[in-house]
């Protein structure tokens, strides 16, 4: 199929143009898995995009920060904590230490122990947060002298659970890119069985129209052009009610966590613009498939 065949499939001929039913159920179902398909579309790369900035931002975050509890007696709490304090100081790759004070640590204890904790009741640990810089510090080595010299010390580089988060949200954005393929096949199957459907209905008009010399080129235009256009006419209304229904989702917050902000953010909003276009593709690749096959059985 070369340049020429495609810009004739698009540019149309009234008297091809008739050789497909203008309405039916085969214009309804090709409109309709167009729509539909859109639509999930729509929202299956919301939360593609959404889950890679879920990554990044989870990555970016929490990959120079860390985590230093000191737990020890009343009366040596201090003297560790300004000792551990000394130490990551002088441990190159650490860019800032710092102890967070009785009023921070009450207030991250406050979702599970209420406002107003009075922490002097509680033997507390003291926490001190660590910033890494862009080179960053010998993990296992801060360790060993921490041991060495503040007994009550341990280290948090939240590896442990940093880890699984973003690989949790990588496969969330691999799930969302998966869906958008499985819809696209669906809607290939799906246009594909109407394009079969309106060729077998008009089997006798195609072999007429191959009595007086047309073409099979000239035949499946007809088909491709229509469905082609029903599928680009499907698609934008679905793309339209798609990014309604993403724009209904609740906003970006920090008490609604990764659950919120699922929807697009600047730039993103131009990648459904693209559904309609790859929805009119799949439909030429589709009925062209079906057209050609066909035609060569009633050969």
């Amino acid at each position: 199929m070369n340049r020429g065949t495609i810009r004739s499939y698009f540019i149309g001929d009234a008297q091809a143009d008739r050789v497909v039913p203008p309405s039916g159920f085969t214009a309804q179902l090709t409109l309709f898995a167009a729509g539909a398909m859109a639509f999930l579309a729509v929202f299956a790369l919301a939360l593609s995009l959404a889950s890679g900035r879920l990554a990044h931002r989870w990555a970016s975050e929490l990959a120079r920060s860390a985590t230093l509890r000191i737990t020890a007696p009343q009366d040596q709490l201090a003297d560790q904590t300004a000792m551990a304090l000394k130490i990551l100081r002088q441990t190159p790759g650490v860019a800032r230490a710092r102890a967070l004070s009785p009023e921070e640590q009450a207030t991250l204890l406050a979702p599970w122990f209420g406002p107003g904790l009075d922490l002097s009741t509680l033997p507390m640990p003291q926490l001190i947060e660590v910033t890494e810089d862009e080179t960053g510090y010998d993990a296992q080595g801060l360790r060993l002298r921490l041991a060495a010299e503040v007994p009550g010390a341990v280290l948090d580089d939240h590896t442990r659970w940093r880890k699984p988060l973003v690989e949790a949200a990588t496969s969330l954005r691999r799930l969302g890119l998966i869906s958008i393929l499985l819809i696209g096949g669906a809607m290939a199957a799906m246009i594909t069985l109407a394009a079969n459907a309106a060729l077998a209905a008009n089997a006798q008009v195609i072999e007429v129209l191959r009595l007086v010399g047309a073409k099979d080129a000239y035949i499946a235009s007809a088909f491709v052009r229509r469905f082609t256009i029903r599928a680009l006419i499907g698609a934008a209304i679905g793309t339209v009610l798609g990014l309604g229904g993403v724009l209904l989702l609740p906003a970006a917050s920090d008490e609604g966590g990764f659950l919120t902000g699922l929807g697009f953010q600047g730039l993103d909003w131009l990648w459904p613009l693209l559904i309609p276009l790859l929805g009119a593709l799949v439909a030429f690749g589709a009925t062209w498939a079906a057209a050609r096959r066909r035609l060569k059985e009633l050969t």
